[in-house]
């Protein structure tokens, strides 16, 4: 075994800004006492793997920088991610090991309950949780607490109009609840049976207006403690918050919609102080014909989505409508809907099972990055020589999952005791405890990333993708070159191997420094701290947002594996709306799956104004530092109706 001293050193005396170690997980503070103490575990975790675990060129090739084997320390413990069907878990009730949670009677309870299930699945996997669709899953409780809430209207209107008994009217109200079945967002029925207590259809449109507004309370408070706990509760150890992505905005279902609807304004409020929560990452799904033109039934919830990601970031968008998603849509059927997660993570197809190529149960076992910068450098400009480096490293990639995925189907249910033990991964329940989870593992993705592919087109041809034709050519070759390997191994194994635009975070910054060490500063190259994330047009290259679009749009259907497209607007999107909306809509256009729009975000924490703030806050008028009057405070208080 290699010495830890430096390592653990770095763990304990650098600052997180100093040292990458401490900044691979996005998610996870090194600062914190709990975070270090997962950086120790973790760091002994990784050296283990690498000098006891993997074969030596397999770990060679890591420690070098050829590739990168993402999440190293869980090398020999777990997968990474999975689309959790909550409906499901909801609906049977679950174990989260210290007891049985029985199926929840209201909204209120079940949001909890995702969170608790979100929260247990992340103990069991390294990556992140995502709903796939929140929305199908929390619509029954909203049904729920509706016919609770039209009950006690009931009730209370036959005892303070009617002037019955109040145990007379709890049962009578009971009674009509059952034979009129009321529904949220429902007219009101006429009673038939002359053995019920009449009431007129006046008295229960009443009744009706009052528990539908109740119940729009119960579920706009039960999103907000949905927002407020996936931001606050913590997983692993108390190290970090879940990583949780949730994705809606399909059901229209008037209960459906009103959980999209609440869940946003929701996130448009913020969190206690007006902050801009940053779980969960949230995906609003865009398809014709339920939300994407006016007429559509769910076009009000597309426009909110505009509204409030123009204010706080989230949702992202996700395009059913990609013709590489539309494949596998079936109307009525949300489990044929592409969901993501939000670190990108997408899975769909299903080359174990054609005949289950669907969302809920499976997710990603593990992922690999090559370093394409170094293979251009290397390449020297001779394309033939690249392309064959390219497939020797492809290759080894897949050794390395291959060899990853046995060592993971040797471990048992019991070493999952929530996601495999509850059932949440695909097939799981058919396996005793102790049993090996085995080739139930097969639904779940195998992929290898790639990291770089503007710096690599640099180093081959002096350009990168957004600088000229030639450029925007070869990217797009090598990345088919990767796809269609990656499919003809695909069907050769009976696995689903899958193409990733890789989430870069610590890693841009550990391949650069190593290049640059090994070959010295390139220009365009490794002249920067990071590369490129996956195939996106560099951060620092002055392009219009359409032309982005029209570069990464065509990868986003060779990147099978998951694929994100960014836009960065520099100024106050909630003040052009009309512009923000013109964007979604020219990437939805363009073939993007999953997409977002970055833009400044800023908050006055005195008066809690929440947009880009240049000098002085629009709102109260003080500069960083000042102080504003009481008087004046109160006032805007009153105005905005803020703390």
């Amino acid at each position: 075994m290699r010495d830890m001293a430096d390592i653990y050193r770095t763990i304990a005396y650098a600052p997180s800004k100093d040292a990458d170690i401490k900044r691979e997980n996005a998610n996870i503070d090194g600062e914190s006492s709990m975070g270090a103490m997962l950086k120790y575990g973790s760091e002994g975790a990784k050296a283990f793997a690498l000098d006891e675990v993997m074969p030596e060129d397999l770990a060679k090739a890591h420690e070098e920088g050829w590739v990168h084997y993402h999440d190293l320390d869980f090398f020999t413990l777990t997968e990474t991610c999975c689309q959790i069907d909550a409906k499901k878990l909801l609906a049977k009730g679950f174990y989260t090991g210290h007891g049985f949670i029985r199926p929840p009677s209201n909204v209120k309870t079940a949001a909890n309950l995702v969170c608790i299930i979100i929260q247990s699945d992340q103990n069991d996997q390294h990556g992140g949780q995502s709903i796939p669709m929140l929305d199908y899953a929390l619509a029954p409780y909203v049904h729920k607490s509706f016919v609770k809430n039209w009950r006690t209207e009931c009730e209370e209107m036959l005892v303070y109009r009617e002037g019955k008994d109040p145990e007379d009217a709890k049962h009578l109200a009971e009674q009509l609840s059952v034979k009129l079945d009321p529904r949220f967002g429902e007219a009101p029925k006429v009673i038939t049976d002359r053995a019920m207590p009449s009431l007129s259809i006046v008295s229960q449109k009443q009744i009706t207006e009052r528990a539908e507004a109740r119940t729009r309370d119960d579920v706009y408070q039960a999103m907000e403690a949905l927002v407020h706990n996936l931001n606050t509760m913590q997983s692993r150890a108390g190290s970090q918050v879940p990583f949780s992505s949730v994705n809606y905005g399909t059901d229209t279902s008037p209960e459906g919609r009103l959980v999209s609807e609440m869940l946003m304004k929701a996130t448009d409020a913020g969190l206690g102080e007006g902050e801009t929560p940053i779980f969960p990452v949230q995906i609003f799904k865009i398809k014709d014909g339920v939300n994407y033109k006016p007429g559509d039934p769910n076009y009000d919830l597309f426009k909110l989505s505009i509204k409030v990601s123009a204010k706080r970031l989230y949702p992202n968008w996700e395009s059913l409508d990609a013709p590489y998603n539309l494949q596998y849509y079936k109307a009525g059927d949300p489990d044929t809907e592409v969901a993501t997660m939000g670190c990108r993570t997408r899975v769909m197809g299903n080359v174990w099972d054609p005949s289950r190529e669907t969302t809920s149960g499976r997710g990603n076992l593990s992922f690999t990055t090559i370093n394409l910068p170094r293979l251009g450098i290397e390449a020297h400009g001779d394309l033939d020589k690249f392309f064959a480096n390219l497939d020797g490293m492809m290759e080894l990639c897949l050794r390395e999952l291959l060899f990853r995925l046995d060592i993971q189907k040797a471990r048992r249910v019991r070493n999952y005791p929530f996601l495999m033990g509850e059932g949440v991964w695909m097939d799981s329940e058919k396996l005793g405890w102790d049993e090996p989870v085995g080739d139930i593992l097969n639904h779940g993705t195998l992929s290898i990333g790639f990291i770089g592919l503007a710096e690599c087109l640099t180093a081959l041809i002096g350009r990168h993708h957004g600088e000229d034709a030639e450029a925007r050519e070869l990217g797009l070759r090598i990345v088919t070159h990767m796809r269609h390997w990656m499919d003809r191994r695909s069907r050769e194994l009976r696995l689903n191997v899958t193409c990733l635009a890789t989430p870069a975070e610590g890693l841009s910054g550990r391949f650069v420094a190593m290049d640059k060490k090994k070959y010295g500063e390139i220009k365009g190259v490794t002249d920067r701290d990071y590369y490129t994330n996956s195939f996106h047009v560099p951060v620092w290259y002055n392009i219009s947002a359409a032309k982005k679009v029209d570069i990464e749009a065509p990868y986003h259907a060779l990147c099978n594996a998951g694929h994100i497209t960014y836009i960065e607007l520099d100024g106050d999107a909630a003040r052009n709306l009309e512009a923000m909306e013109s964007l979604v809509r020219y990437m939805h256009d363009k073939g993007c799956g999953y997409f977002a729009i970055s833009h400044p975000v800023d908050r006055d924490p005195v008066c809690g104004y929440v947009g880009v703030i240049n000098g002085v806050c629009p709102r109260c008028g003080r500069r960083e530092g000042e102080a504003i009057s009481e008087e004046k405070l109160e006032a805007i208080r009153k105005k905005y109706k803020v703390r």
